[in-house]
């Protein structure tokens, strides 16, 4: 294990309800939001994470999801207004442009006179990359956060590759660029290095513009996996209801899947030898599967 000091995580910052914008960020300079090309079902966790964010990013299709949503919104009666209220306000498109709708192009191009439409023909890197590279390009000189929604629940393929941008991006053992985080509609994930690990599943409360404190909401659920996809891992965990000691973790042989975040637990500790993913269901999402019939062993074995 490594004798450093445990890395802190509050993730749940970003997924709060605040009076004021940005969200504060690890980095300390709020984070990006990614809008990839898959279906974006949950509306609540999109509008929270693009009020929070300070910089907007769709990774080429993913206009058109948007522009889905802005659709659906408008569409429910809710309080809607172009350019105030809408999920518009777009700082840039990028990609190879091939899945870019003429309609999205036009809706965000007069929604947001500033906005970048960044043609990369680039074949050997993602959409997704992409969009990651840009951002990081930036904010040269300075670190931050990204969280890109709509990255797991499609094509299987697709979601393995996102998992794959997980590492790929994340080479440094302090996350010296930023973290990146992939929200959908049932969980947020994340890379742990290697290395001792606080994560902050509950916040106590959070500042508001008036000055004050509010009690924070929870936005997480119970279930949790700490999967280690590229390579063995031995891990140890507190805070959690089916805790491990110096386990040792495989793809092929045991994994911690559907263990259970602890109703008192406010910070999960975890110890790797080496990378894990990290992913907590989100709260809403958790409580309309809690009818659903799970297992009952502690690790989901």
């Amino acid at each position: 294990m490594s004798s450093n000091a445990p890395i802190v995580w509050h993730p749940a910052l970003n997924l709060q309800a605040k009076s004021a914008s940005p969200a504060p960020s690890h980095s300390g300079h709020g984070f990006a939001l990614i809008i990839l090309n898959q279906a974006l079902k949950d509306l609540h966790t999109l509008k929270r994470l693009w009020w929070n964010a300070s910089y907007r990013v769709a990774a080429d299709g993913g206009a058109n999801r948007l522009y889905d949503s802005n659709r659906r919104l408008h569409s429910t009666g809710e309080r809607y207004v172009q350019g105030t209220d809408a999920l518009d306000n777009l700082d840039v498109i990028i990609g190879d442009l091939d899945s870019l709708s003429d309609t999205a192009r036009r809706y965000f191009t007069q929604a947001s006179p500033e906005l970048q439409i960044i043609h990369d023909p680039d074949q050997y890197s993602t959409d997704f990359g992409k969009a990651v590279q840009h951002i990081r390009n930036s904010h040269v000189g300075r670190s931050i956060d990204i969280v890109a929604m709509g990255g797991l629940g499609g094509r299987v393929d697709q979601g393995l590759s996102q998992l794959h941008h997980l590492y790929a991006f994340q080479t440094s053992p302090s996350y010296a660029e930023g973290r990146l985080f992939l929200v959908s509609g049932a969980s947020l994930t994340f890379l742990l290095k290697a290395g001792s690990h606080r994560i902050h599943v509950r916040e106590r409360d959070i500042g508001h513009a008036d000055g004050g404190r509010r009690e924070a909401e929870e936005v997480f659920g119970q279930y949790v996996g700490i999967i280690p996809v590229k390579e063995p891992s031995v891990i140890s965990t507190k805070g959690l209801e089916w805790d491990v000691e110096d386990w040792p973790t495989e793809m092929g042989r045991q994994v911690s899947t559907s263990n259970h975040v602890l109703p008192e637990t406010e910070v999960v500790e975890v110890k790797t030898t080496a990378d894990v993913l990290f992913t907590i269901s989100l709260k809403e999402k958790a409580e309309a599967e809690e009818k659903l019939p799970l297992s009952n062993t502690p690790l989901g074995r």
